[in-house]
């Protein structure tokens, strides 16, 4: 089955367009359809001195491979010049734009999947526009309330909470949080993963989860009560346990996935053990959205300097999840 797979092509300044001109070297099983502009593209295309051909994007006709040396492409027009490695806030609708065209494609079937390339979350607020994330935005959009993964191989890492200031992380862990993100994560292992019983491990917040009250009360408040209700329910939950000693063989050889209670509790050990080819899913989604797990690059841009290993990942993942009936 040859799936429609829409990808955004993030910040323009950045190694997103680099990583769309590199994917195209290559045949793909599947028709990748780049949302963005071929202006772009070709001058990036250009820079790398790598062939590129743009082929419009008609839904009307059935879904086709991707030739080596070619894309499928529906037009966003960008509202400056690019020049690569330097933001510009007059081109943070485009990005979003991009983002809305994949989004809305996904929701009418015109697309089965998007997959995103990294954008940059600080152009887009100095445009004026409150944004933290991929993840909330497309939670705003779709009115969903989604969780967010990264997974590299087996190893994945779910968060309790996502994109917010250390000094605001423990106000927000909650009981109906809790209860929310580790439901959403059990159902998805198993309806898009396909693990039958998933087995979760849960961090503490606080240092040595806690110290029995010692160092911080939220887990015997919030956390021991919630997890305790839900295996209660039929959940497979171990913890809270300590953050410091969570993330060892010991403990993650029988487990198919960790909850950390913040972004960088649980993200930099995923992240050390497969950058490059880790792979971050939104979970929840009425759509499916995978991404890459790294930045922008704005120093890499243009150079060829670059892994598109990420990239690959995520196509594989987001056409895997697709192809496969939930």
């Amino acid at each position: 089955m040859v799936l429609r797979l829409a990808l955004t092509s993030g910040e323009p300044a950045g190694i997103g367009p680099d990583l769309c001109v590199q994917l195209a070297q290559q045949a793909h099983p599947h028709q990748l359809v780049v949302i963005g502009s071929p202006d772009v593209f070709k001058e990036r295309a250009e820079a790398l001195n790598l062939p590129l051909t743009l082929r419009p994007f008609d839904d009307a006709q059935p879904a086709s491979p991707c030739a080596p040396g070619e894309l499928f492409i529906e037009t966003c027009h960008i509202a400056e010049p690019v020049i690569a490695g330097k933001l510009n806030p007059a081109n943070a609708a485009y990005v979003l734009q991009t983002l809305d065209i994949a989004a809305d494609g996904c929701a009418h079937n015109r697309f089965d999947a998007m997959i995103t390339a990294p954008l940059h979350k600080g152009v887009i607020n100095d445009a004026g526009v409150k944004f933290s994330g991929h993840t909330e935005y497309l939670a705003e959009k779709s009115g969903a309330n989604p969780v967010m993964l990264l997974a590299a191989g087996n190893f994945r890492v779910a968060l309790a909470t996502t994109h917010l200031p250390l000094s605001q992380v423990a106000s927000a862990i909650n009981k109906d949080q809790l209860v929310r993100v580790l439901t959403v994560l059990h159902d998805e292992l198993v309806q898009k993963f396909h693990i039958a019983k998933p087995t979760i491990l849960v961090c503490g917040l606080n240092p040595h989860a806690g110290e029995d009250g010692h160092l911080g009360t939220e887990e015997i408040d919030i956390i021991i009560p919630t997890v305790n209700e839900l295996k209660d329910q039929g959940l497979s939950l171990i913890g809270p346990l300590p953050a410091d000693t969570l993330f060892t063989p010991h403990h993650l050889s029988d487990a198919d996935a960790v909850l950390a209670m913040y972004h960088d509790q649980g993200l930099p050990v995923l992240k050390y053990a497969g950058f490059g080819q880790a792979v971050n899913v939104t979970l929840g989604l009425p759509i499916i959205r995978t991404s890459v797990d790294h930045g922008t690059a704005l120093d890499k841009a243009a150079t060829g300097n670059i892994n598109s290993g990420s990239l690959h990942a995520a196509i594989e993942m987001a056409a895997t999840m697709a192809a496969t009936p939930s």
